[in-house]
This record gives structure tokens, sequence and C-alpha cells, in this order.
């Protein structure tokens, strides 16, 4: 295996749905990483309208896309936002499961997310941010759901999901009329 410059990547997203622009974040962390855990925020909440796949759901589609190559594990909201706070429980999850802190984290938003880390005395986390090249996002994906839109919601989707189109869709149906959410 060739040598990579990081040893540990870590992603944090509520991948309600996946898209392309995740692949792409993905596999840029894949590309540079030995290893690239994927937390999996908001793990606690689904069947909303902005949350409606359940936490196995959504491991389910990153594991279908990336199989071995990568490690996921759930992250629940502690209700804090993007701050300081947010980041010391986001390396809190990332030691216990990988038993140290990560050098690198992947980050596709417009806003920059290294300033999760800045009251960790000593920690040392480089940031690779992901310009969004894929006009797309989470929210437009589940319209197209909505709008029964599988010709757009292919063109943004790897085609290992494809054949889940159906069991996806009647999930964001069911929970359209849910705007209760907990997440942030």
């Amino acid at each position: 295996m060739k040598d990579k410059a990081f040893q540990l990547g870590i992603i944090v997203g509520r991948f309600q749905t996946f898209h392309t622009g995740h692949l792409d974040m993905v596999e840029k962390a894949c590309n540079v990483c030995r290893r690239v855990g994927i937390f999996i925020g908001s793990s606690q909440e689904s069947g909303t309208l902005k949350n409606p796949f359940t936490y196995e759901a959504r491991k389910k589609m990153l594991q279908k896309v990336f199989g071995s190559r990568v490690e996921i594990y759930p992250l629940p909201d502690i209700g804090v936002g993007n701050n300081a706070k947010w980041g010391d429980y986001v390396l809190q999850n990332v030691r216990r499961r990988f038993g140290k802190t990560p050098d690198l984290l992947v980050s596709g938003k417009e806003t920059r997310r290294i300033d999760w880390f800045d009251s960790s005395v000593g920690v040392t986390v480089a940031e690779l941010y992901v310009p969004k090249t894929i006009d797309m996002s989470a929210t437009r994906m589940r319209t197209f759901f909505l709008e029964d839109n599988r010709a757009d919601w292919q063109a943004y989707t790897p085609p290992a999901l494809w054949d889940d189109y159906d069991s996806m869709r009647q999930t964001v149906l069911a929970a359209k009329d849910n705007l209760e959410t907990d997440s942030l």
C-alpha cells in the first residue's frame, strides 16, 4: 500500500441523503488518509423532513458505496451547534473509536470547520476543505424523492444506491409532514 499523507482523517455529516458531493469529499479523504472515519451526525434522529433516514440506513448507504474503505460511527447531537464545545465532543468520540486524535478533518461545507478544535490545547488537526464543485444538497435530493424525480436523483447518486430508490423514496414520503427536529 502506498504511503498516504495522513494516518486518520475524519468526516462529520448527516448524509440525509448521500449524494455525489459527499462522494467527492469521501473519495478525497480516502486518497490522502490511511484510515477514514465517518461520523454520522444527528444519528439519534429519523422520521422527520430534515432527517428522514435512520442512522442504520445512512450507514448502509455509505457501506454500499465504500465497503471497508471507511469506518462509520454514530454521532448524536448534543444541542450546542458548530462551536468548540461541539469540536471537543467530536474529538472525544474519535478518540473513543480510534484510540487517537485525528490528524485531518475533511470538510465539504462552505463554512470552515477547523475552529471546532480551538479549545483543545495541544491538538493539531489539519483541514482538507473540499470546495463545492457539485451543485447539490441533501435537501434538494430529498425534493427529488418528493417529486418522484428518479432521473435527477440518479444524476447525483452513486450507482451502488440506484436500486434503493423506491424504498428511500417511501422513507422520505413517510417523513415529509414531520417538521419537528432536534438537530441543529
